[in-house]
């Protein structure tokens, strides 16, 4: 089948999680035999902040990290209708632009052969939701929610003709433990700061247990104000700034811990969402501390994957009994490894949207897929 992306980026992971679980989703396409193209707006937003900051070399290194993968950036004179004419699914992510979304509704109503989807895993459906209802989803097949309380508010509101949840998963042909890498530090942070939705969050679970612990330690994301870079460094965490998601596997391995902590709005309005970060770093098999969130959907096995620090106390609690019981930590390293294996890679995440597509896609899709169901 031919499946087209419409991204906010797939070049850039410039404080952009989404793109992650679309590299891993778009490789397994490819590796199954599938004809996948991506499509980003030649402006976007982490795209440009990625240049500005890193220079082309960051875009050039995506064909190197990621090769297989096409992506094409367009402009207002782009032909969107003539390269869909061909497509048999069409999956458009939530930061698009509203009028294109409604365009590319246009076409399917028109008579596009394609199934078309919206792609959900932002929070804007609660804290913006005048700008998700504001959208015309009036001709998408499918609403694609990456948790099931997101995928309620959608249904509760009418929008949409079917709503699925769609959960974002790990790549595991890039996020996997690697053998050979000395520990250099305690304890490593990959997060962004964003918005100021964690500022006393990223305070009370990372800066204040480490500093109380002493502990050596590496942070690394975009968007700290000075006043933040200066706490961590009171800390005593360095502050690395952005990292290639294609470099993550390896700096987990330098370390001996990573913690979570969740976006305000996940954790109060939409429980059951952890970020992508949770399933690379357990597919990496390093050790990981959460602050509070609601696993409503039993996605992980807390206490077994990885542990729960209810404030900064137990956080600092937790931490030290992964420094000083190295069974403890390599107990938690099997089993979120065994849950990744289990349940959440970008694998899964393919079988599952085929599901999605053989229940609510077009005559065209449904058939395409009865092979694969036979098989199966």
């Amino acid at each position: 089948m031919k499946l087209v992306f419409y991204t906010h980026s797939l070049v850039s992971d410039w404080n952009h999680g989404n793109a992650h679980f679309l590299r891993g989703v778009m490789r397994e396409l490819v590796r199954e035999g599938h004809d996948v193209l991506a499509l980003e707006p030649q402006d976007g937003w982490s795209r440009s902040n990625l240049v500005s900051e890193q220079g082309e070399a960051a875009l050039e290194r995506f064909q190197r990290d990621f090769p297989g993968l096409v992506s094409h950036a367009y402009d207002a004179d782009f032909p969107h209708e003539a390269v869909l004419d061909d497509a048999d699914v069409v999956i458009v992510h939530e930061w698009t632009d509203p009028a294109l979304i409604a365009r590319i509704g246009r076409a399917r109503r028109a008579g596009g052969d394609f199934t078309l989807a919206f792609h959900d895993t932002h929070h804007r459906a609660v804290s913006a939701r005048p700008e998700i209802a504001g959208l015309d989803l009036a001709d998408y097949d499918l609403i694609l929610a990456f948790g099931e309380a997101l995928s309620e508010r959608y249904r509760r509101a009418g929008w949409g003709r079917q709503v699925v949840t769609w959960h974002e998963a790990a790549d595991t042909r890039l996020f996997r433990p690697l053998a050979g890498e000395e520990k250099e530090c305690d304890l490593i942070w990959i997060g962004n700061w964003g918005d100021d939705e964690r500022t006393a969050e990223i305070r009370t679970f990372l800066v204040e247990p480490a500093a109380r612990l002493g502990l050596k330690g590496t942070v690394r994301g975009v968007r700290y104000p000075a006043e933040a870079r200066a706490a961590l460094a009171e800390a005593g965490l360095a502050y690395g700034g952005w990292i290639a998601n294609a470099d993550v596997p390896a700096a987990f391995a330098r370390h001996r811990m990573t913690v979570h902590i969740p976006r305000r709005p996940y954790v109060e309005a939409l429980p059951g969402i952890p970020t992508i970060r949770v399933f690379e770093a357990l597919a990496c098999g390093i050790p990981l501390v959460s602050a509070p969130w609601d696993d409503a959907e039993g996605l992980f096995r807390p206490g077994e994957d990885f542990l729960f620090a209810r404030d900064g106390a137990e956080m600092a609690a937790q931490m030290r009994r992964l420094m000083a019981d190295p069974e403890l930590a390599a107990s938690l390293s099997a089993h979120g490894l065994e849950t990744i294996a289990k349940r959440h890679s970008c694998a899964h995440r393919v079988d599952e949207l085929f599901q999605h597509l053989a229940g609510h896609g077009t005559q065209k899709v449904r058939s395409q897929l009865a092979p694969r169901e036979a098989a199966e």
